[in-house]
Parts: C-alpha cells; sequence; structure tokens
C-alpha cells in the first residue's frame, strides 16, 4: 500500500436502501425468507459496510493490489425500511503490512442501525487469482 493512510483516519460512506436489499429478496430460493419483513438485510448491510471500508481505502492500494474482508463482527440492533439513508462511519483502528482493522457505526435517518469493528486483508491480486484458479481446478473429494 502507498503511504498516507493512518490509524485513526475517518470516513464516511452512504447509500439509499432500495427494495431489492431486504431480507425476503436475499434468496429468491429460499421459500422460507419470503414471509420475513421487507426491512435492509444483514447480508446486505455487512456487504454495504464492506463496500464503505474498501472506498476508504482504495487511493492507497498500488497497482494490482486491493483486499479482501476475511473478518466481520457487526451487531444489527434497529430496522431500516428501502427509502431510508444508511450512512456508515469508519475508523481505521489498527493496520500492519497486510491487514486493516476498522470501527463501524452505521445509521439509518432516525438511529443507530449497527456498530462493529472489520478486518480487510490487503492482497495482490495476480497471486489470489492464482490460489482461486489453483482450487478451483482441483478435483472435488467424493
Amino acid at each position: 500500500m502507498k503511504p498516507g493512510l493512518n490509524i485513526g483516519d475517518t470516513a464516511s460512506f452512504a447509500r439509499v436502501v432500495t427494495e431489492r436489499d431486504v431480507v425476503p429478496d436475499l434468496f429468491p430460493d429460499a421459500d422460507v425468507l419470503h414471509g420475513m419483513p421487507r426491512v435492509f438485510a444483514t447480508a446486505y448491510m455487512v456487504g454495504l459496510m464492506e463496500w464503505a471500508c474498501v472506498e476508504q481505502i482504495a487511493p492507497f492500494f498500488e497497482q494490482g493490489e486491493g483486499s479482501l474482508g476475511v473478518h466481520v463482527d457487526m451487531s444489527h440492533v434497529a430496522p431500516t425500511p428501502p427509502g431510508l439513508t444508511v450512512t456508515i462511519e469508519s475508523t481505521v483502528d489498527a493496520m500492519d503490512d497486510r491487514t486493516i482493522w476498522f470501527n463501524v457505526v452505521l445509521r439509518d435517518d432516525h438511529e443507530v442501525i449497527s456498530t462493529g469493528r472489520h478486518q480487510r486483508a490487503i492482497v495482490q491480486w495476480d497471486r489470489f487469482q492464482r490460489r482461486v484458479d489453483t482450487k478451483h481446478l482441483a478435483e472435488v473429494p467424493a
């Protein structure tokens, strides 16, 4: 990574929850979810939080470098219906050569909906893709 990212750096990222970001639409083939409330799904919340953290560190990636989420520890304490905006405040909490930890707080237009921590690993895409290719080509055990 390029220098410049520091512990304590903060960023803000926001997105409007859409009709597609709700629990019943998470897995179309999961009939058990279809009768659940049409509120922001935790899985989409985690994805949005990851997106926010990537946006914060992307300016510091070297050519061919990126990051992958490797740890998530978050609450989801309040419902958010479609149409409301979720804002993520991320703070770099710890760093070493290959990983970055973030503290995150997510709010909708009314209240805090989540707090937690997220860790991202810095990777070289070509090396990562070789690992994926090796796994993909490996025989599946019987």
